[in-house]
Order: C-alpha cells, then structure tokens, then sequence
C-alpha cells in the first residue's frame, strides 16, 4: 500500500470553473485521477492539509468532497488511517465453469453482447488439435464484445465443433447465452475446463474494441471446455479488462508428516 505524493490538479478557480462550487471541482479532480489510474484502487489519498494544499482550498472543502465521493463508493475512510480509493473490481471465479452472462448475471450486472463476426471457418492444426477433430472439419467461430452494464468488458473468440451443435450460428449470441443454448438446444452441456490465464498488454486493436487508453493490461484466456464424457465442445481465447476483475479460487492446504 503506497502513498500518493503532491499531484497538482492546476488552478481550482479557472475561469471556466467560477461557477462551480469548489467541493464540486475538488471532486471531479480526484475522480478524474481515479479513473486514469493516476490513484489506484487501494492506494489511500494525501492528508487533508495536503489536499487543502493541493487543491488550494480550505479543510471544509475537501472534508466535503470526500464525504461525497465516500457516499458514491469511490473512497472509504479508515479512521485513524487515511482515506483510500475503493477497489471496484468484481470478484471472477477460476475455480468454477460459468458462462459469463450466467456469471455476471449472478453478480447482478446487466450483460449485452456485439456480434464481431460468426462464420464457419475450417479446422487448422490448431483448432483441430484443441477441439479434437479432423484437420479441415467444420469450426463455428463466434466472436463477441461482451458488455457489463453497457461498457465493453471482454472480447471472446469462440470455436465449436460444427458437427456437434450444427446451425448453431442462426441464433442470436448478441441476446443469448452460447452455454445455455449448446445445453438446452443441443443437449451438449459444458461441464469442466482447462484454462490457462495470464497477463497481457493489450494490442492496439483489443484497447480500441475495449476502449483503453495504452499501455493497459487485460487477462488472457485460453480455455478447453469439455462436456461429462470429456469430449471437447469449446475452445476459446479471450481478452478481459484487469481493471474490471480480479480472480478467485478456494485452496485446500494438505499437511504431510
């Protein structure tokens, strides 16, 4: 946990700011260097005669442009501490298969998708390999920006089996859940993975589809799913926003003599 040194945030009374009561603009300061990542989640805040310095203002400005940003869950205040920005990842489970919309519906967001492109495409060394199929054998390929709550939050590049879940592509994946069809349409129900997840910066083309200011870094998947009888029904590489999740897992210490 480190702390933030003297950020100047320039002249608080700018002339196109005179309108503004000053907490407000002492708010939209400390908001703007949030959502930067100039402030990081958990990093707490200068002193309050720092900010006053800062800022140039008075202690019962910045008391009460805290307390605003306290009451939007930005900030929380240790007392005797300090004040800190609010880690506002959500909590990502590696330990357990969810379709994202299942997952993020579980979370209570709202998930929408942007169809990319779907189109069969054949199998190439790779895809035949991880999907377990002849070379040249028909691939479903689906690629979505998934959204939560409306912002752009993953790109996800889906390949099927086109024999397993044939005409799979004439449904809508920008309304429906690609696990919710294969299981309830097609009767192949995603059942275990395995995944490979690892940290990246993201390429020009990812920070543009998901709206990132470079250099930014995203997670990136590599997963085999697999139906009960182990036949793989899925393979799928994807790129998540980091500074939206942070991922999760249950261990289980086991003691030795």
């Amino acid at each position: 946990m480190r702390e933030l040194g003297p950020v100047s945030t320039g002249a608080v009374m700018a002339r196109d700011e005179k309108a503004k009561p000053l907490y407000q603009i002492v708010v939209e300061s400390i908001l703007d260097q949030v959502n930067s990542g100039q402030l990081e989640a958990n990093q707490r805040l200068p002193s309050e005669s720092e900010l006053c310095r800062i800022h140039s203002v008075g202690r019962n400005t910045i008391r009460r442009a805290i307390g605003e940003l306290v009451n939007d869950g930005v900030l929380r205040t240790v007392p005797g501490v300090g004040t800190f920005v609010v880690d506002t990842r959500l909590d990502k489970t590696a330990e357990y298969l969810f379709g994202f919309s299942q997952e993020m519906r579980f979370l209570g967001r709202t998930v929408s998708n942007r169809v990319l492109e779907a189109t069969i495409i054949p199998a190439d060394p790779v895809l035949s390999r991880r999907l377990q199929i002849q070379l040249g054998a028909e691939v479903a390929f689906l690629n979505r920006i998934r959204l939560m709550d409306g912002e752009p939050t993953a790109i996800e590049r889906s390949y099927l089996p086109h024999e397993l879940c044939p005409g799979i592509l004439e449904y809508d994946f920008s309304t429906s859940s690609l696990y919710e069809t294969l299981s309830r349409v097609y009767d192949k129900r995603p059942d275990h993975a395995e995944q490979v997840i690892e940290a990246s910066l993201a390429t020009p083309e990812v920070s543009q589809l998901l709206g990132l200011t470079p250099p930014a870094v995203v997670f990136v998947f590599h997963r085999e799913t697999r139906m009960a009888n182990g036949q793989v029904i899925e393979y799928v590489d994807s790129e998540v926003r980091a500074d939206r999740f942070r991922f999760f897992t249950n261990l289980r210490l086991f003691a030795t003599k």
